[in-house]
């Protein structure tokens, strides 16, 4: 996640003067809080605290993925640059998913804001009339 906010930092420095202090600052703040988000929290004693650390991460990501999206409708970043882009912020938001799911099990079952059971898929076993087994059945209710 460090790698991102150089690269974002390289981005703007190519953008015209006039968006300096404007769409170029919010990219570069945004993209250095996500990781800075981490860090603080890391060392904190509280998991609630650690999942809030999480949260915020997860939204300056989403945050400098938009800044990039406004820059690349201006024209200072190319389709290309801006995929490229937002998708290492779009792994980093799936990671930073799991790291929350892994801390909300750390948390007594009673405090948790949401239930950690998932629902299993019910597959399809051989069967001669349904050629495409392996695909997810819904149950019957």
């Amino acid at each position: 996640m460090c790698g991102l906010p150089i690269h974002v930092c390289d981005l703007t420095h190519k953008w015209p003067q006039e968006e300096k202090y404007e769409l170029g600052s919010q990219a570069r703040r945004s993209s250095n809080s996500a990781p800075a988000q981490l860090a603080e929290k890391n060392d904190d004693r509280h998991i609630r605290n650690k999942i809030e650390g999480v949260n915020r991460a997860r939204g300056e990501a989403a945050e400098t993925i938009h800044h990039l999206f406004m820059a690349k409708l201006k024209g200072y970043i190319t389709e290309k640059v801006y995929l490229e882009i937002r998708g290492g912020y779009k792994e980093c938001i799936r990671m930073l998913n799991g790291l929350e799911k892994t801390l909300e099990r750390k948390v007594p079952e009673r405090e948790r804001r949401w239930p950690l059971a998932e629902e299993t898929a019910v597959y399809c076993v051989k069967n001669e009339s349904f050629p495409q087994a392996g695909f997810p059945l819904t149950p019957k209710t």
